[in-house]
């Protein structure tokens, strides 16, 4: 990922659900093939781990689009929130409804 400010965040993680057209879910608490992600440290290999899951549900002439975010614990899910990332969603989605009425 990279910021406004072009600062650039890695994220190694892993897909555990594709569904084409209607579901995306990953995690960044696995790295490739399923395998613990780990720091050299021997933490977590992020901050913090989350799974994410994008669905996209047909709704009338459009689709229902739901982006949830799972934390191990609150202390997590507040230090994301503070990161900005729930505020993130919601332009990222602007942008996205922006885009597609333009196709």
């Amino acid at each position: 990922m990279r910021s406004p400010e072009g600062q650039t965040f890695p994220n190694v993680g892993c897909f555990l659900e594709i569904v084409p057209n209607r579901k995306l879910v990953w995690t960044n608490a696995l790295a490739p093939g399923y395998r613990p992600a780990v720091s050299r440290s021997g933490g977590h290999g992020d901050e913090f781990a989350f799974t994410a899951v994008i669905s996209l549900e047909p709704h009338g002439h459009g689709a229902k689009f739901t982006a949830l975010v799972i934390h191990g614990d609150p202390e997590s899910c507040r230090k994301h929130e503070a990161m900005g990332f729930h505020h993130g969603w919601g332009a990222a989605l602007d942008q996205l409804v922006a885009i597609a009425g333009t196709i």
